[in-house]
């Protein structure tokens, strides 16, 4: 008849796991954060201004490791290519502190034997520190295990970092492209607070600046006047406004970039307060063949 496993053995068990876990929610909220940096920070906001739920941080990670088979292939070659580098950094550091340690002990070991016969003070306070530090050489290797996992976390974060960052800046590219997985929008609104936008019964005429005031760059206010409405005439130059993000209280639109891009052009993003009135949004996975005037 077979026994129970001891109480403590479980409990080392279950205490090994949880602390596995721990690791990777850790790991995948690292991820899952330097992702949405990366990607909100190419359409130029802040993360932490956005106030998006701590729990959606732990399912991004999906798409940066799997979310394709290149994906997958390329988080596969990084993470190889992190073990053989820390393999590397822990040979190095082996031999460094192996080194230092023989090194260390030969000089003690000279010391000591020098003072050994010596009764001047000098010489016996040298012989006690010696045999000290001789002694302390021997958590060399609590420390050597120490700097192992400082090694492989840090290896392992750094990997993480930059699969995070570059698929972040890659999606975001994506989306503020033709190839976008972001829907196209028609937000219509009151004009009372609104200083920009067509009018629906005279598309033509630009809505009245007075009342408004301005602070900063006027070209940014003039650029955008007249080109409020999608364009798709001019399949070079077409003009679609795409929804980007709706979060406390604030709409975030952003005119898609020319397919002619450069890659260090970046869109720009219109954040628009949700008016006391109401507002209606129209989301569409394509541009309406109506949307040119």
């Amino acid at each position: 008849m077979t026994q129970a496993p001891h109480p403590n053995q479980e409990t080392n068990i279950l205490g090994k796991f949880t602390s596995v876990l721990g690791l990777l929610g850790a790991a995948l909220f690292f991820a899952g954060w330097i992702y949405r940096w990366s990607y909100f920070y190419f359409f130029q906001l802040e993360l932490n201004t956005l106030d998006l739920p701590a729990q959606s941080f732990l399912i991004v990670p999906l798409q940066i490791f799997l979310g394709d088979g290149w994906t997958i292939c390329k988080s596969a070659i990084a993470f190889f290519i992190a073990a053989i580098a820390i393999q590397a950094t822990l040979w190095l550091i082996k031999i460094i502190s192996d080194t230092v340690v023989s090194a260390s002990q030969l000089l003690l070991s000279r010391i000591i034997s020098a003072t050994q016969h010596k009764r001047s003070w000098t010489a016996k306070r040298l012989k006690s520190l010696a045999e000290f530090s001789f002694g302390q050489l021997r958590s060399v290797e609590f420390l050597r295990s120490l700097v192992n996992e400082i090694v492989i976390v840090s290896w392992v974060l750094i990997v993480i970092f930059w699969l995070a960052r570059w698929q972040g800046i890659a999606d975001a590219r994506r989306d503020a492209g033709q190839n976008s997985t972001l829907p196209v929008v028609a937000l219509i609104t009151p004009e009372e607070k609104f200083a920009v936008g067509r009018k629906l019964d005279d598309i033509f005429a630009d809505p009245s600046k007075k009342g408004y005031r301005i602070i900063g760059d006027r070209g940014l206010f003039d650029d955008l006047r007249g080109r409020e409405d999608n364009d798709i005439s001019n399949p070079k130059q077409p003009r679609v406004w795409r929804l980007l993000l709706e979060r406390s209280g604030w709409i975030y639109l952003f005119r898609e970039l020319p397919p002619n891009a450069k890659l260090d052009e970046l869109p720009s993003v219109l954040a628009i307060q949700e008016s006391e009135k109401g507002h209606i949004i129209i989301r569409s996975p394509e541009v309406s063949k109506t949307s040119s005037p």
